[in-house]
C-alpha cells in the first residue's frame, strides 16, 4: 500500500531534494557497467542492489542534514519495453525489475524516514527513445506504450510517477493520460536545448500548455531537467500563468549542449557551488518550485551545494 499517493507532502510546502545524475555517477564515479545507460540492471544481484542502496543513502544523508524531505526515484528510467528488449528482458522480467526497484526504495524508506522529513517513492519513467532526440509517437500510441510500466508502479508502494527527459508533447500527453487511467499522480519533466526550447523547437510554455489542455491539467506539476540553468534562465523570467506550473528543477551542472555531452568520453561535472547559487536565484524568482535535484554529471556534491544554497535550515558545507 502506498504511503503518500493520496497526500503527497511536497504539495504542502517546504523544500524537497532529489538525487543527481544516477547513471553518470554510477558509470563515471563508481565504474558500474550500465548497458544502454540502464541502472535497473543492478537490481539483478546482491552486489548491484547494495551499490544502488549506497547511492541513495548518500543523498538521504544530505537531506537529513538539511532537514528536507526527499523524492526518491526508482532506477527505472530505462525500464520500458523497447530498452528492455535491447537488454534481453522479457515482459515478465521487466515487470519484476520495476517492482523490485520500488521494493528497494520501500526498504530504504522504512530504515531512513523520520518524522517531519518524508521520503516519497517516485516511479521514474524515461522516454521510449533517446532523451536527446525528438519523440515520434502520437499521444494515443504513447499512452498505450507507457501504460504497462505505469500500471506496474500503481500496484506497488510507489507514491507517484515522473516522466523524465521528455522531448515530445505527444509522449507527455500519453504518459499523463496513462497515469490518470491508473489513478497515479504524475509529474512531467521536459528536456530543453541551449536555447531553452524543446528539441522540436517548441517553447516550454507551449509544451506545458498543450499537455495541460489535452489532459485537464492532470500533471501535479512540471519540471525541467537535463539542461544547464543558463540554457533556460531567460525562458522562465516573468510572472506568466504557465510558470506557476513549474514545481521542480533537475538541471545539469555542465553547460555543454546535448550533442556535446553525447559525444564526450569524459564527464563534465561543472561547478557545484555555481549550480547551487543558480538554483537559489531561480527558487527566489519561482517560489512555487519545491523539488530540487540534478541530472547528467551531477552527484551528491552538487545536491549538497543546492541544499546549502536553497534550504535555510541546512547546517553543513558541501
Amino acid at each position: 500500500m502506498s504511503k503518500y499517493r493520496h497526500d503527497l507532502p511536497q504539495l504542502k510546502g517546504g523544500m524537497f531534494l532529489a538525487d543527481g545524475g544516477m547513471e553518470t555517477t554510477l558509470i563515471f564515479h563508481e565504474g558500474a557497467e550500465l548497458p544502454h545507460f540502464a541502472a535497473f540492471v543492478l537490481l539483478a544481484d546482491r552486489t548491484g542492489r547494495q551499490q544502488l542502496k549506497n547511492y541513495y543513502i548518500r543523498y538521504l544523508d544530505i537531506a537529513a542534514r538539511g532537514k528536507s524531505g526527499f523524492v526518491l526515484d526508482t532506477a527505472t528510467w530505462r525500464a520500458n519495453p523497447d530498452w528492455g528488449d535491447k537488454l534481453g528482458y522479457s515482459a515478465e522480467a521487466l515487470k519484476a525489475a520495476n517492482e523490485d526497484a520500488v521494493e528497494l526504495l520501500s526498504e530504504i524508506r522504512a530504515e531512513r524516514e523520520r518524522p517531519g522529513v518524508p521520503i516519497v517513492i517516485n516511479g521514474a519513467i524515461g522516454p521510449r527513445g533517446d532523451g536527446y532526440k525528438a519523440g515520434k509517437m502520437d499521444a494515443a500510441e504513447a499512452e498505450a506504450y507507457h501504460a504497462t510500466q505505469i500500471g506496474t508502479f500503481a500496484a506497488t508502494e510507489a507514491d507517484m510517477v515522473t516522466a523524465l527527459t521528455l522531448t515530445s508533447t505527444d509522449e507527455a500527453i500519453g504518459i499523463a493520460r496513462a497515469a490518470k487511467s491508473a489513478n497515479m499522480p504524475c509529474v512531467i519533466s521536459f528536456t530543453v536545448e541551449t536555447d531553452g526550447n524543446l528539441i522540436t523547437g517548441r517553447t516550454l510554455k507551449d509544451a506545458i500548455e498543450a499537455v495541460d489542455a489535452a489532459t485537464g491539467s492532470y500533471p501535479l506539476y512540471y519540471m525541467i531537467n537535463c539542461a544547464h540553468p543558463s540554457h533556460f534562465d531567460n525562458v522562465v523570467a516573468g510572472d506568466a500563468a504557465w510558470l506557476k506550473r513549474l514545481g521542480g528543477l533537475r538541471a545539469n551542472a555542465s553547460k555543454m549542449s546535448h550533442q556535446q555531452l553525447d559525444e564526450s568520453e569524459t564527464l563534465d561535472a561543472g561547478d557545484p557551488a555555481e549550480l547551487g547559487q543558480r538554483y537559489r536565484q531561480l527558487t527566489r524568482r519561482l517560489p512555487q518550485i519545491r523539488v530540487l535535484g540534478g541530472c547528467c554529471g551531477t552527484d551528491h556534491r552538487h545536491v549538497a551545494a543546492i541544499c546549502e544554497a536553497c534550504l535555510p535550515n541546512a547546517i553543513f558545507s558541501a
